[in-house]
């Protein structure tokens, strides 16, 4: 017999606090009377309650309903409930079992207790001992549960924490190459859809082309098969989640995408300029975008982004760095559409940013490599041209002190010889005319002595040889790699690889690329942009220096190539009158052009065989 009083609550926890919205408590006995009292009893505390009088109909409730808790009796009309334990207990671990009967025999009780019930009730049962029962279990089962789930959760968290350490440390101990960057941001979009980190369906990466100003699909990770994904991860499962085994078993290299991901980060392709994408608009304004039913707050969404992605809830998060912008990550939950909570959008800001840390990491390492190599090219043309430099210099000197002395002494000693000679054959006393031929010819002889040193100043023409022009131009521009640092000068060398093969004197050719270079530096002191582009044509050459120093005025521009012409900032006009000989000799061309607003602009023109 069972004594209620259906005006006494159970307790004051509630049945929503106790159970999930679908779960449901089953009365399992053979009286109907029984059975009608519990589920009325239980039904008015607000607890949802189905029935069964046998063994065999509680078996097949098990199959169609998520039961929390079960009042079985123990002696049903097909099977003994004692026996129907070993069979629930194992297949349903989280199953509240509280098992009822009319006997008081102990033994009974404890061994339903050793077999898995959680409590023993006797008939007939006190609504005091039954509510405490029933509460009781509850607690317990939503306790154990619970106390797994936090479990689990704290080993998710510990597993993200060490990825993240692992991830920390080796970008802060090497500087990644290109190779391992890629690996690497594949690992962290393993972690961001691995079951042991955030449990996201789907990653993408979009990284930021600096010339183009879009960004572009890089790296996908994911599929839109619940198949596959569970391949996947378990395979990430078997490794332990640590980060140097995802790296050195390959999983980095790999892109375990299925052929509509795959097709997905090929679409990928955003303009930073458009204002109307969500995804330029995150990396714009640095801040993670949360896309729910194709709706952002303070953005729009397009919906050519959701046609492309196939889904419209998801997360675009930025990465960058306090310097510069990389690109996006973009996650959703493709399969199972489970909500993006803000845990799970503050775990992802925390992947993002050792993403753009590991990315910023391989950029400053390219860029250390870059200047290395400079330096490096740098010291082995110096090393080359050193004897070079010397010897431009020094030529210059000789033909400065050269032409000085030639057109400074070449008429006195004219005019002295000449009035000798003219004396010498005027004059009737022989002892004058000896000290005249004398004075005729120690003034031969100072006039060959000009002459030898201005040619020898002017050098004999050495054969053509052939030789690759831009490589001269560039081995030449080296030369001045200091200076341009020195100076901060920019410079920018638009010549295609080794250039066209001339047959040309390459010493008079790298001469005169040595003279413009030179001017146009001593041109910017105060820094600027030297500019040396190739255009070739069918029949010739042509090389245009640029510079934005101040120029030259217009009505001194052609004067500028005279001998003897000197400005402040251009030299002493010998050398571009040396440059214009040596052009016009090789038939080539010659000349100076202002640019605008300021700067110089310089074109040699030379032939091609």
């Amino acid at each position: 017999m069972v004594e209620f009083h259906f005006t006494q609550p159970l307790t004051g926890d509630s049945p929503v606090q106790l159970l999930e919205k679908d779960e449901v408590v089953a009365v399992v006995d053979d009286s109907q009377e029984i059975t009608l009292l519990l589920s009325h009893y239980l039904n008015s505390q607000g607890f949802t309650v189905v029935q069964a009088a046998s063994a065999a109909a509680f078996q097949d409730l098990l199959q169609s309903k998520n039961i929390a808790l079960v009042l079985l009796d123990i002696g049903l009309p097909d099977r003994n409930g004692n026996e129907l334990l070993k069979d629930i207990v194992p297949a349903y671990p989280d199953l509240g079992i509280i098992m009822v009967t009319g006997t008081t025999d102990i033994d009974i009780a404890l061994g339903c207790l050793r077999q898995g019930a959680d409590d023993y009730l006797t008939k007939p049962v006190s609504i005091k001992d039954f509510s405490r029962t029933v509460l009781n279990t509850l607690k317990k089962r939503r306790l154990v549960i619970n106390g797994r789930r936090f479990q689990k959760e704290l080993e998710m968290t510990n597993n993200r924490l060490r990825f993240l350490h692992q991830l920390n440390y080796k970008i802060n101990t090497v500087y990644l190459n290109v190779r391992e960057l890629k690996a690497i941001l594949k690992a962290i979009l393993i972690g961001i859809t691995a079951d042991e980190g955030l449990r996201f369906n789907r990653a993408f990466l979009a990284l930021l082309d600096k010339q183009t100003g879009r960004l572009n699909g890089h790296i996908a990770i994911g599929t839109s098969s619940r198949e596959m994904a569970g391949q996947i991860w378990e395979s990430i499962k078997q490794q332990g989640l640590q980060f140097d085994d995802i790296l050195n078993s390959g999983l980095g290299d790999q892109n375990p995408t299925d052929p509509i991901t795959e097709s997905i980060i090929k679409s990928l392709s955003v303009s930073t300029a458009d204002q109307d994408n969500i995804l330029a608009h995150a990396l714009r304004n640095k801040k993670t975008v949360h896309v729910e039913q194709g709706r952002a707050e303070g953005c729009h969404v397009p919906s050519s982004l959701i046609e492309i992605l196939q889904q419209s809830s998801f997360i675009v998060t930025p990465l960058y760095s306090p310097s510069r912008s990389f690109g996006v990550i973009i996650v959703d939950n493709f399969i199972t559409q489970a909500p993006i909570t803000p845990a799970d959008i503050t775990d992802l800001e925390i992947y993002a940013s050792q993403a753009s840390l590991a990315i910023e990491h391989s950029y400053l390492y390219e860029e250390m490599a870059h200047k290395i190599a400079e330096l490096e090219s740098v010291t082995t043309e110096l090393k080359k041209n050193k004897d070079l430099l010397l010897k431009a210099e020094r030529t210059i000197t000789i033909n400065r002190i050269s032409s000085q002395l030639l057109h400074a002494l070449r008429n006195p000693i004219t005019s002295i010889g000449g009035t000798a000679r003219l004396l010498t054959r005027k004059s009737k006393d022989p002892y004058t005319t000896e000290f005249l031929k004398i004075i005729t010819g120690e003034t031969d002889k100072i006039e060959r002595t000009l002459e030898d040193l201005f040619s020898y100043a002017e050098e004999s023409e050495l054969p053509p040889t052939p030789f690759h022009l831009y490589s001269i131009i560039r081995e030449t521009a080296f030369i001045f790699y200091s200076r341009f640092k020195d100076y901060n000068i920019e410079y920018e060398l638009k010549l295609d690889e080794a250039g066209p093969l001339l047959c040309l004197n390459e010493n008079k050719i790298r001469q005169v690329f040595s003279h413009l270079i030179r001017n146009s530096t001593e041109a910017m002191v105060q820094g600027g942009r030297l500019t040396i582009e190739g255009i070739e044509r069918e029949n010739n050459v042509t090389i245009c220096i640029s510079d934005t120093g101040p120029g030259i005025p217009e009505e001194l521009l052609q004067r500028a190539m005279e001998p003897f012409y000197t400005t402040k900032m251009y030299g002493n006009g010998m050398g571009l009158a040396l440059v214009k000989q040596i052009v016009t000799t090789h038939n080539g061309s010659f000349s100076l052009e202002n640019n605008q607003p300021h700067g110089l602009k310089a074109t040699v023109t030379l032939p091609k065989p």
